[in-house]
Parts: structure tokens; sequence; C-alpha cells
């Protein structure tokens, strides 16, 4: 039984590591847990770089409802979505070395793919500009398999006729499976070792890798979905088992909260790409009308309510919400993950998140 002493000296030390935290990362976590409240997570994690630098890092929660494992800032989450900006990582190193045409057909590296009666790029298909379609109904009754190489997962879609010509903007995690099977024929590697090189080790992501469901992999958080009508009145159960490998390039990584905000600096800074790169992945394409659409090679664009810049994108998958918030001039990078189906939150959260730091203490 811990004594009255070792109490008084446990709340001594918590107020001392209250005082000691600088004000903004006291916003911040009171900010953190109001959302964890809000969604009904298990568990949820955030950090914040500003200047290249990773300021606050901090988990909340827990990771695994079982075994009482508490988030810590190493804590590993689905990225769903967000994946796809590591994809647009490798495409965009592919491209400055000449090694990937960004205007050429994809057949051109992905020689077994059909073709649909009009020219589909790497451009297109990062922008959400190729026509192909996004999952439909029947796809989320297909059996989980496991998928021993990324083009056979291309099975699934590659025979259905474009939507639409390639111009109108149509969201497809289909078109960036077919993107992450272009990036192993520029570069001549499995997606996943391919990607390793290009983007996982020159950034020194060390807790970001693909989620194969058959690897140990440490600190990675249990997934969670809420039953009933999706309300905090609903009980949570353990969300159903998947197998991303026919997805890695969309949807199929892991990382934590820090590893993204310091992924998301290196786009701020000379050394990784270069600045005319840069500036492609944030300039939002043109549809055939000529219209931008917001999206550039991958990153979302948008302004706040203040009219500043923002870069972002979100990630929904089972047991899993992610969202990385970029602004560019403030050189702040914000995330937040959290280890349940469809917990709410998004640009809103994240500006807020990442104002607490533009504050002057």
């Amino acid at each position: 039984m811990t004594s009255r002493k070792g109490i008084l000296l446990l709340v001594v030390c918590a107020a001392l590591l209250q005082a000691q935290t600088p004000p903004a990362a006291q916003r911040a976590r009171t900010m953190m847990e109001e959302l964890r409240s809000q969604t009904g997570s298990p568990g949820l994690s955030a950090a914040v770089a500003v200047g290249g630098k990773v300021v606050w890092a901090e988990g909340f929660g827990l990771a695994d409802l079982e075994n009482q494992v508490p988030v810590s800032p190493e804590s590993r989450f689905r990225l769903g979505s967000i994946s796809k900006l590591i994809t647009v990582a490798a495409v965009a190193r592919l491209a400055e070395t000449g090694k990937l045409d960004l205007d050429a057909p994809v057949q051109r590296y992905v020689p077994s793919f059909p073709e649909k009666g009009h020219p589909v790029t790497p451009r297109q298909l990062a922008g959400h500009l190729a026509g192909i379609r996004h999952y439909a109904p029947q796809d989320f009754q297909l059996p989980v398999r496991r998928y021993e190489r990324l083009a056979e997962g291309l099975a699934i879609f590659q025979n259905d006729p474009l939507i639409h010509p390639p111009g109108t903007y149509l969201y497809s995690s289909y078109g960036y499976n077919l993107l992450g099977v272009v990036v192993e024929g520029a570069h001549g590697k499995d997606f996943g070792a391919a990607v390793d090189e290009l983007v996982i080790q020159p950034l020194e992501l060390k807790s970001t890798l693909l989620d194969d469901p058959a690897r140990i992999v440490e600190r990675r958080v249990r997934f969670y979905r809420r039953e009933s009508d999706g309300t905090l009145a609903g009980s949570l159960s353990n969300e159903r088992a998947i197998d991303s490998s026919y997805k890695w390039p969309s949807a199929g990584y892991l990382s934590t909260a820090g590893d993204l905000v310091r992924f998301g600096s290196a786009h701020l800074r000379d050394g990784y790409l270069k600045p005319e790169t840069r500036s492609l992945l944030f300039t939002s394409q043109r549809n055939s009308a000529g219209e931008e659409t917001g999206v550039g090679i991958g990153w979302r664009i948008g302004r706040d309510g203040a009219g500043r810049r923002f870069l972002h994108h979100g990630g929904a998958i089972e047991g899993g919400r992610a969202f990385i918030l970029i602004y560019p001039e403030e050189r702040i990078v914000v995330a937040i993950l959290a280890n349940l189906s469809g917990a709410r939150f998004a640009e809103a959260e994240a500006q807020k998140l990442a104002q607490q730091f533009m504050e002057t203490d």
C-alpha cells in the first residue's frame, strides 16, 4: 500500500512538473484531454514541431484496454490515408532524380496495367484526377487475405472502366495503390523497400513502418470501434482484423505523432526536397476546366479563418483516425492520432492545436 508520505511526494512531483511545463504545452494538453473525451477514443497521441524541432509530444488514455497499457509518445497508430503523403514523398524523390516522369503513361512503369482509352499519369493519380474509382460497397465484403506482391491487389479494380476521363477530381485510394506500383517500377524494388530508402531512412523516421499484421511491432496500439449507433453511448469492441498488403501506398503505414511532425517539417526546409519540388507538392492542380482542385501532389491546401495558408491530410481506417497539418509560413506542424474507428477530428482541431503554439506565452 502506498504510504501517505509517498502519495504526498507524488502530488508534489506532479505539481513541479506542471509548473515547469510551458504554457503552450499546458494548453495543448488540456485541449487533447478534452478531445479524447469528446471523441470517446480509448487512446490519443499528439505532437507539435516548430521550426523543425519537436517541441511537444504526449500520449493520452490507453493503447490497449485489455492490458491497461497507456499511450506514450512512442505508441504507433494507423495512419490511414496519411500514408498517401509518404507515397508522394517517394514519388517526389524519384521525379527529382529523373527516374519517374510525372506525365508519362503509367504503363511505362506498370506494363501490366490495362489501357483505359485515355492516358493515365502519375501526376493525375497523385492529384485524384485519373478517373480511377474509389472503394465500392462490395469491396468491403472481400475476404481478408495476404497479397505477396502489391501488384496483385490491382486486380480488385484494374479491369473496371474509368469513372470519367482524366481531369475531373475524384478521390481514389485505388489510384494511390497503382501509384505505389509505379514507384516499384521506377525504383526497381518492392514498395516497402523503396519507401524505406527514399523516405524512412533519410528522414530517420524510426517509428514509421508498414502495418504488417504478421509482424511483431513494438508499441503498436490495439484498434477499436464503437458498437451501436456510433455515439459515445455505444460499447467499445476490438476492430475487425485487416490486412493492408493490397493498400500499403494508400493506407498501410503505422507511425507516431512525433514521426509525423518530423516528416512534415522535412517539407519546410532545404535538403530533403528541392524548393521547386516542394512548390509542386503544395500547388493546387487544376481540373480539365482549369479550376483549382485544392489538392497538389497529394497534399491538400487551404486557408484558415485568419487567412493563413495551411497544408493538411487526414486518415480514417479500421481502428484509427489521423490528421497532419502544416502552417508553412509559421513553420508549425501538428499531428493527432487516435485508435478508434470514426473518431471525429480534422482541420478545426488541428488548427486549434497549432494556434496554441502561435500565441505568445
